[in-house]
């Protein structure tokens, strides 16, 4: 298959307002666990007030002189609180990690679901490292976040809110003396979230551009190695990686000096609070006791503080991969036209089509016009780079013209919407995907409803059926990762079996039989010759031998039909097609001139 250079294009990320309203409907989705969480926690809260207020009564009692039984009533009351507390602030972390990992997948689906119905054109643009970086890497951020921090992020916030409360209630002055390290904690927040929060969404791209890296490295190894561009993919990967982890450590000093303003505002804090009780317990205003309890539970938010403003470097992190996840989740539904009109028949007819790929590049198809009738099976055969695999991407709906249009049976594929399209024209390209599952259900994919008998017939019109009953539990053999691994020529087989089942009244075949070697190439040509019978068929062709078989012929070149006829026709023409086939004929069996393989793109 040629690769053609195209232009790509970055998914949309959500606006912070866009992001909290994601969230938000999120939460009103599982208003009920939420609801029971944020009680849950509240009474943990509410358990934990009690130490500090006791133990400030203690001493109290001390100082008045009171019996041991005060001391051990005031201890059995705080042990009781610790028990409470503990079993609600379980109760409260277990019910909102529930509720983060059932929005979080409600999210995850929705996330998947626009994907898988992003029309075909605009999944071919999109750059890939964006995409399996949004719903792998991304998915994980935010997945680690909640499984993480989740619970312990919303425990520590009712900490904080309740144990201020508590301060305030003992006498409004102390309460006010423990917010003077609320201005420093802010001051601290305000310097380092402008800062830090373009480093984290820089990082979300940067780990986007290099997945794009790996995997373009990854999926074009052949070509790679045949070139011997090992280093040059290397130097690319490792320059993206040098630059993810550049901004990582810039976020980790801008996050030291973040720790610092912490520690002040705990000074800070807990200073004016000894300062304010000091003066309030010479004027007799308060007790010692009070005193004690108020530096207590100001000593108590040392913990949740820290944790929370600690926190906002993976909340941070978390928060730019949510927001590139509700982009996605937020794309529009494309709707399917309703023309109400159907194709008469099973013919194609592209007319005028031109297609490129922007960037500057030529052309890819340049002025094609071809028709197909009912039933007819055209070859379209031509150097690396013709055009072909374009052009059946464009009749398949894959790719939009440019300009010019494809017709099915009369009416143009935009009007019939993509999931018409799909209903009449089946692709089977030389990459195809073995799904995890048993064999028959990676077979039904193609058509839920058909049963096992179908799956047999289907298997055994391609000539698959040998080797499917040599598995080891046949069509119910699990396949794909983790299963029995099938070969690529076992894999074509499945590929075009799906394609009987799925019926269609017109076949597209791009290379579909070139990753097989010789003697499996002439097997998966009988398989695919028995698989689009009767259909209207346009086939890509690896091997000259599949032109030779096709009804027409035609030859492409610089995106353009210079060429098209029968085989035999063009043979006695002496044109391009005339010289392929001298050449295809001077070579060994499965090999094209000077001993390499006979392909055509």
């Amino acid at each position: 298959m040629s690769a053609a250079p195209r232009q790509t294009e970055l998914l949309p990320t959500a606006s912070a307002r866009r992001t909290w309203a994601v969230l938000g409907e999120g939460v009103r989705a599982s208003r009920r666990t939420v609801a029971l969480a944020v009680a849950a926690v509240l009474a943990g809260g509410a358990a934990g007030l009690v130490a500090p207020w006791v133990l400030g009564d203690i001493v109290d009692a001390v100082a008045a002189g009171e019996g041991m039984d005060a001391v051990l009533r005031s201890v059995a009351l705080i042990a009781v609180a610790a028990v409470v507390g503990g079993v609600f602030t379980g109760l409260g972390g277990w019910f909102v990690g529930r509720a983060g990992e059932t929005i979080l997948a409600r999210l995850r689906e929705r996330v998947m679901d626009r994907v898988l119905h992003m029309p075909a054109a605009r999944l071919e643009r999109v750059r890939l490292g964006d995409l399996l970086s949004r719903v792998g890497d991304d998915v994980a951020v935010v997945t680690a976040g909640i499984a993480r921090n989740g619970a312990d992020l919303v425990v520590a916030a009712a900490t904080v809110l309740l144990t201020a409360a508590g301060m305030t209630a003992l006498d409004w002055r102390l309460g006010l003396a423990g917010l003077c390290a609320m201005p420093v904690y802010v001051l601290a927040l305000r310097w380092y979230l402008p800062r830090s929060g373009p480093y984290y969404a820089r990082e979300r791209v940067a780990m986007g551009e290099r997945s794009h890296a790996m995997i373009g490295a990854l999926r074009g190894r052949p070509a790679v190695r045949a070139y011997r561009l090992e280093a040059e993919h290397e130097g690319r990967v490792g320059d993206r990686s040098r630059a993810a982890m550049d901004i990582t450590l810039s976020v980790f000093r801008l996050f030291t000096r973040f720790g610092a303003r912490l520690n002040a505002a705990e000074c800070a804090g807990l200073a004016a609070v000894l300062v304010t009780g000091f003066w309030l317990v010479r004027a007799d205003l308060v007790t010692v006791g009070m005193v004690t309890s108020a530096a207590l539970y100001f000593h108590r938010l040392f913990g949740p503080m820290i944790f929370l403003v600690m926190s906002f470097n993976e909340v941070q992190s978390a928060g730019a991969s949510l927001a590139r996840l509700a982009g996605v989740a937020d794309l529009p539904a494309e709707p399917e036209p309703d023309t109400g009109r159907d194709p008469e028949d099973s013919s194609l007819r592209v007319e005028e089509v031109v297609h490129t790929y922007g960037n500057g590049a030529p052309p890819a198809l340049d002025g094609v016009s071809l028709e197909v009738a009912p039933g007819e099976r055209v070859a379209l055969v031509g150097a690396s780079g013709a055009g072909k695999t374009t052009l059946a991407a464009v009749v398949c709906g894959l790719r939009e013209p440019t300009s010019g249009g494809v017709y099915l049976g009369g009416v143009p594929l935009a009007e019939l919407g993509e999931r018409r399209v799909r209903e009449h024209v089946y692709l089977v390209s030389q990459e195809t995907h073995v799904f995890s599952g048993t064999l028959l259900e990676d077979l039904a994919l193609a058509r839920p409803e058909a049963g096992e008998a179908e799956a047999l017939a289907a298997l055994e019109r391609v000539g698959a059926l040998e080797w499917v009953r040599a598995l080891p539990e046949g069509l119910h053999t699990v396949v794909g990762e983790g299963g029995h691994t099938l070969t690529s020529e076992q894999a074509q087989h499945l590929a075009l079996a799906r394609l009987v089942l799925a019926d269609p009244p017109v076949a597209v075949l791009d290379e579909a039989t070139a990753e097989a070697g010789s003697s499996g190439a002439r097997r998966l040509e009988r398989a695919a010759l028995a698989a689009t019978e009767g259909r209207t068929t346009l086939v890509v062709a690896h091997r000259l031998t599949q032109a030779q078989a096709a009804d027409r012929v035609v030859v492409m070149d610089g995106g353009r039909v210079v060429e098209q006829g029968t085989h035999d026709g063009l043979v006695a023409a002496g044109g391009r097609y005339a010289a392929l086939w001298r050449s295809w004929q001077g070579a060994p069996a499965g090999q094209g001139p000077s001993g390499t393989p006979a392909a055509l793109g």
